[in-house]
């Protein structure tokens, strides 16, 4: 068996990596995408300047890869049995989950354990466990 290198999983690592550090060395903030996003939405945030430039940016590259590689990936919710409300209900358990962990995977995973913060050890460690056991649930338990 050869083992192949995922050459751009590898660039989006770094590219993330450094987008990461851009933002803490020059704004001093940290790139987890909920508080960024959750303060464009308060009233009492007074930089929303860099923080619309971070989210036009994130959709930008999205975009762009997408139209110079293969294209959008196809995720249509009734090839996969998934019905418009139950795509809303999850997204709003991810806000509610993100919120009571007061940050998201990409805040906790890639910026707060590079940080070696305690919270961001815990939090990762509950997500990472949650997905465990969905996938053991769903292949295992439900039927896949």
């Amino acid at each position: 068996m050869a083992y192949h290198i995922p050459w751009e999983a590898l660039i989006g690592g770094f590219m993330i990596g450094i987008s990461v550090l851009s933002l803490l060395f020059i704004n001093g903030k940290i790139a987890g995408i909920s508080g960024i996003f959750s303060g464009l939405l308060s009233s009492q945030t007074p930089d929303k300047g860099w923080r619309i430039v971070f989210i036009i940016s994130m959709v930008l590259a999205g975009s762009g890869v997408a139209f110079l590689g293969s294209g959008f990936p196809d995720y249509s919710l009734s090839g996969i049995g998934i019905t418009p409300f139950i795509a809303m209900a999850a997204g709003l358990l991810v806000g509610i989950g993100t919120k009571l962990a007061n940050g998201c995977t990409s805040g906790h995973g890639i910026c707060g354990m590079g940080r070696f913060s305690p919270r961001s050890l815990v939090a990762t460690c509950t997500f990472m466990a949650a997905a465990a056991i969905t996938v053991f649930l769903r292949l295992h338990v439900i039927g896949g």
